[in-house]
Protein backbone atom coordinates (compact mmCIF):
# COMPACT_ATOMS: atom_id res chain seq x y z
CA UNK A 1 0.00 0.00 0.00
CA UNK A 2 1.33 3.67 -0.97
CA UNK A 3 1.99 6.01 2.40
CA UNK A 4 -0.59 7.97 1.24
CA UNK A 5 -3.50 5.08 1.34
CA UNK A 6 -1.61 3.92 4.36
CA UNK A 7 -2.24 7.12 6.44
CA UNK A 8 -5.76 7.47 5.46
CA UNK A 9 -6.39 3.66 6.07
CA UNK A 10 -4.40 4.22 9.30
CA UNK A 11 -6.83 6.95 10.56
CA UNK A 12 -10.08 5.39 10.07
CA UNK A 13 -7.84 1.97 11.86
CA UNK A 14 -7.93 4.38 14.71
CA UNK A 15 -11.75 6.15 14.83
CA UNK A 16 -13.51 3.41 13.43
CA UNK A 17 -15.98 1.44 15.99
CA UNK A 18 -18.58 -1.54 16.33
CA UNK A 19 -17.52 -3.77 13.96
CA UNK A 20 -19.33 -6.67 14.80
CA UNK A 21 -22.20 -4.74 12.72
CA UNK A 22 -21.09 -4.18 9.05
CA UNK A 23 -23.34 -1.58 6.99
CA UNK A 24 -23.37 -0.21 3.91
CA UNK A 25 -22.48 2.79 5.13
CA UNK A 26 -21.96 5.18 1.88
CA UNK A 27 -25.42 4.06 0.53
CA UNK A 28 -26.42 6.64 3.80
CA UNK A 29 -24.35 9.08 3.13
CA UNK A 30 -25.91 10.85 0.15
CA UNK A 31 -23.23 10.00 -2.01
CA UNK A 32 -22.43 6.01 -3.14
CA UNK A 33 -18.81 5.61 -3.77
CA UNK A 34 -18.41 3.12 -6.63
CA UNK A 35 -14.94 1.05 -8.31
CA UNK A 36 -15.33 3.09 -11.32
CA UNK A 37 -15.03 6.51 -9.58
CA UNK A 38 -13.15 9.14 -11.10
CA UNK A 39 -10.29 10.15 -9.59
CA UNK A 40 -8.11 13.92 -10.24
CA UNK A 41 -4.93 12.96 -9.44
CA UNK A 42 -4.25 16.84 -10.62
CA UNK A 43 -2.29 19.43 -7.99
CA UNK A 44 -3.80 22.62 -9.55
CA UNK A 45 -3.54 25.23 -6.39
CA UNK A 46 -6.72 27.49 -6.53
CA UNK A 47 -6.33 31.14 -7.02
CA UNK A 48 -8.29 33.18 -4.45
CA UNK A 49 -11.94 33.27 -5.19
CA UNK A 50 -15.26 34.82 -4.05
CA UNK A 51 -18.53 32.84 -4.80
CA UNK A 52 -21.23 35.45 -5.78
CA UNK A 53 -24.16 35.42 -8.24
CA UNK A 54 -22.10 36.89 -10.80
CA UNK A 55 -19.93 35.13 -13.63
CA UNK A 56 -17.01 33.24 -13.07
CA UNK A 57 -14.33 33.46 -15.63
CA UNK A 58 -13.59 29.76 -17.23
CA UNK A 59 -10.54 28.73 -15.85
CA UNK A 60 -11.87 29.52 -11.96
CA UNK A 61 -14.88 27.52 -13.10
CA UNK A 62 -12.78 24.61 -13.92
CA UNK A 63 -10.91 24.82 -10.59
CA UNK A 64 -14.17 25.07 -8.58
CA UNK A 65 -15.91 22.03 -10.32
CA UNK A 66 -12.37 19.92 -9.49
CA UNK A 67 -12.69 21.23 -5.86
CA UNK A 68 -16.61 20.23 -5.91
CA UNK A 69 -15.54 16.72 -7.24
CA UNK A 70 -12.91 16.67 -4.56
CA UNK A 71 -15.41 17.48 -1.41
CA UNK A 72 -18.27 15.07 -2.80
CA UNK A 73 -15.65 11.80 -2.64
CA UNK A 74 -14.40 12.88 0.67
CA UNK A 75 -17.57 14.24 2.98
CA UNK A 76 -18.74 10.77 2.89
CA UNK A 77 -15.55 9.33 4.78
CA UNK A 78 -15.53 12.54 7.06
CA UNK A 79 -18.80 12.38 8.32
CA UNK A 80 -18.44 8.81 8.97
CA UNK A 81 -14.94 9.56 11.05
CA UNK A 82 -17.06 11.86 13.21
CA UNK A 83 -19.60 9.57 13.98
CA UNK A 84 -17.43 6.97 14.31
CA UNK A 85 -15.19 8.70 16.79
CA UNK A 86 -18.31 9.23 18.63
CA UNK A 87 -19.40 5.64 18.73
CA UNK A 88 -15.34 4.95 19.53
CA UNK A 89 -15.52 6.82 22.73
CA UNK A 90 -18.71 5.88 23.81
CA UNK A 91 -17.33 2.10 23.30
CA UNK A 92 -14.15 2.42 25.17
CA UNK A 93 -15.87 3.81 28.22
CA UNK A 94 -16.93 0.23 28.69
CA UNK A 95 -13.48 -1.23 28.20
CA UNK A 96 -12.00 -2.00 31.39
CA UNK A 97 -8.90 -3.47 30.70
CA UNK A 98 -6.02 -2.98 28.30
CA UNK A 99 -6.72 -6.78 26.63
CA UNK A 100 -10.51 -5.59 25.71
CA UNK A 101 -9.21 -2.74 24.39
CA UNK A 102 -6.78 -4.98 22.35
CA UNK A 103 -9.49 -7.38 21.05
CA UNK A 104 -11.77 -4.68 20.39
CA UNK A 105 -9.32 -2.98 18.21
CA UNK A 106 -8.36 -5.91 16.43
CA UNK A 107 -12.29 -6.70 15.36
CA UNK A 108 -12.16 -3.06 13.85
CA UNK A 109 -9.07 -4.05 12.03
CA UNK A 110 -10.74 -6.73 10.53
CA UNK A 111 -13.70 -5.37 9.11
CA UNK A 112 -11.98 -1.78 7.83
CA UNK A 113 -9.76 -4.35 6.24
CA UNK A 114 -12.81 -6.06 4.09
CA UNK A 115 -14.95 -2.75 4.07
CA UNK A 116 -12.59 0.33 3.34
CA UNK A 117 -8.77 -0.24 2.38
CA UNK A 118 -9.97 -0.35 -1.46
CA UNK A 119 -11.85 2.42 -1.67
CA UNK A 120 -8.87 4.67 0.58
CA UNK A 121 -6.89 3.13 -1.63
CA UNK A 122 -8.47 4.78 -4.84
CA UNK A 123 -7.83 8.29 -2.89
CA UNK A 124 -5.49 10.59 -5.06
CA UNK A 125 -3.09 13.25 -2.98
CA UNK A 126 -5.44 16.03 -3.34
CA UNK A 127 -8.59 14.27 -2.36
CA UNK A 128 -6.57 13.08 1.10
CA UNK A 129 -5.45 16.76 1.48
CA UNK A 130 -9.60 17.55 1.55
CA UNK A 131 -9.91 14.53 3.37
CA UNK A 132 -8.03 16.15 6.04
CA UNK A 133 -9.50 19.39 6.43
CA UNK A 134 -13.32 17.75 6.80
CA UNK A 135 -11.98 15.21 9.38
CA UNK A 136 -11.45 18.45 11.17
CA UNK A 137 -14.49 20.46 10.32
CA UNK A 138 -16.61 17.49 11.34
CA UNK A 139 -14.49 16.22 14.61
CA UNK A 140 -12.92 19.65 15.85
CA UNK A 141 -10.14 17.23 16.16
CA UNK A 142 -7.43 17.34 13.64
CA UNK A 143 -5.93 13.99 12.39
CA UNK A 144 -2.82 13.84 14.02
CA UNK A 145 -4.66 14.64 17.17
CA UNK A 146 -6.73 11.92 16.60
CA UNK A 147 -3.52 9.82 15.68
CA UNK A 148 -1.81 10.99 19.21
CA UNK A 149 -4.62 10.31 21.27
CA UNK A 150 -5.27 6.92 20.40
CA UNK A 151 -2.21 6.07 19.74
CA UNK A 152 1.11 7.73 21.02
CA UNK A 153 2.88 10.50 20.19
CA UNK A 154 5.95 9.03 18.63
CA UNK A 155 3.63 7.53 16.07
CA UNK A 156 2.05 10.77 15.08
CA UNK A 157 5.03 12.78 14.98
CA UNK A 158 6.66 9.99 12.16
CA UNK A 159 2.82 10.24 10.37
CA UNK A 160 3.23 13.17 10.27
CA UNK A 161 6.64 13.64 9.00
CA UNK A 162 6.51 10.91 6.73
CA UNK A 163 2.77 12.88 5.48
CA UNK A 164 4.52 15.71 4.64
CA UNK A 165 6.72 14.12 2.33
CA UNK A 166 3.58 13.48 0.30
CA UNK A 167 2.25 17.34 0.73
CA UNK A 168 -0.25 15.65 3.39
CA UNK A 169 -0.21 17.16 6.57
CA UNK A 170 -1.53 15.63 9.25
CA UNK A 171 -1.67 18.84 11.47
CA UNK A 172 -3.85 20.89 8.81
CA UNK A 173 -7.05 22.56 10.12
CA UNK A 174 -10.58 23.88 8.38
CA UNK A 175 -10.14 27.24 7.96
CA UNK A 176 -12.66 28.85 6.23
CA UNK A 177 -11.97 32.24 7.81
CA UNK A 178 -8.15 32.39 6.75
CA UNK A 179 -7.83 29.86 3.64
CA UNK A 180 -9.53 30.82 0.85
CA UNK A 181 -10.37 26.89 -0.62
CA UNK A 182 -12.01 25.81 2.66
CA UNK A 183 -14.27 28.82 2.17
CA UNK A 184 -14.84 27.09 -1.24
CA UNK A 185 -14.91 23.81 0.52
CA UNK A 186 -18.02 25.42 2.98
CA UNK A 187 -19.36 27.00 -0.23
CA UNK A 188 -19.57 23.27 -2.09
CA UNK A 189 -20.97 21.78 1.58
CA UNK A 190 -23.35 24.16 1.93
CA UNK A 191 -24.89 24.29 -2.08
CA UNK A 192 -24.79 20.42 -1.55
CA UNK A 193 -26.79 20.09 1.80
CA UNK A 194 -29.66 22.31 -0.24
CA UNK A 195 -29.89 20.44 -3.10
CA UNK A 196 -29.77 16.66 -1.32
CA UNK A 197 -26.56 15.97 -3.05
CA UNK A 198 -24.73 15.12 0.51
CA UNK A 199 -26.50 14.40 4.00
CA UNK A 200 -25.85 17.47 6.03
CA UNK A 201 -24.21 16.42 9.53
CA UNK A 202 -23.55 19.33 11.55
CA UNK A 203 -19.55 20.48 12.24
CA UNK A 204 -17.85 20.32 15.47
CA UNK A 205 -17.88 24.64 15.51
CA UNK A 206 -20.84 26.08 13.61
CA UNK A 207 -20.26 27.73 10.58
CA UNK A 208 -22.32 31.18 9.35
CA UNK A 209 -22.23 30.93 6.20
CA UNK A 210 -23.79 34.35 5.22
CA UNK A 211 -21.24 36.02 7.68
CA UNK A 212 -18.12 34.11 6.18
CA UNK A 213 -19.19 34.61 2.64
CA UNK A 214 -19.55 38.95 3.61
CA UNK A 215 -15.78 38.40 5.17
CA UNK A 216 -14.44 37.33 1.76
CA UNK A 217 -16.62 39.77 -0.22
CA UNK A 218 -15.60 42.51 1.86
CA UNK A 219 -11.81 41.26 1.81
CA UNK A 220 -11.96 41.08 -1.92
CA UNK A 221 -13.28 44.39 -2.42
CA UNK A 222 -10.58 46.17 -0.37
CA UNK A 223 -8.08 44.23 -2.00
CA UNK A 224 -9.00 45.84 -4.95
CA UNK A 225 -9.01 49.63 -3.23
Amino acid sequence: MKIVNFLLFFLFLSISSNAQQVQNDTAKMGYVLTENDTIFNDTIQLEEIVIYKGKVDVESKKQFDLLKNRVYKTYPYAKMASERLTALNRGMKSMKTAKDKKKYFKIIEDYLNNEFEARLKKLSRKQGQILIKLIHRQTGITTYELVRTLKSGWTAFWSNTTAKMFDLNLKTPYAPYQVNEDYLIETILVRAFESGRLINQPPATPVDYDDLTNFWLNKAINEKK
